[in-house]
């Protein structure tokens, strides 16, 4: 399915890169603690990742799938440390 068949231009790309579970997260762990000092005890994990935003040609949906995944197995997230997931949607 082609981006311009429903009158989008391009794709946009919404990437959450997360560390792996049993990674250890000094930056999730510290924010923790900030919210239990701040009156939130109910938080009992907390990990602290990143998001990014990609915006990408008119491309099919598999071509750009399979580009965004590449470009985070290559840079945008360290598959020894951290985990990512995408979504895609058309963009005008």
């Amino acid at each position: 399915m082609s981006a311009e068949g429903n009158g989008a231009t391009g794709w946009l790309a919404r990437v959450y890169v997360t560390p792996k579970q049993g990674v250890l997260d000094p930056q999730g762990k510290a924010v923790q603690q900030s919210l239990h000092a701040l009156g939130y005890p109910e938080v009992l994990d907390l990990r602290l990742g990143k998001y990014v935003e990609v915006t990408l040609a008119e491309i099919s949906r598999e071509s750009a799938e399979t580009r965004v995944r590449e470009m985070c197995e290559r840079l945008l997230a360290n598959g020894v440390i951290e985990d990512f997931r995408f979504d895609l949607e058309a963009s005008r």
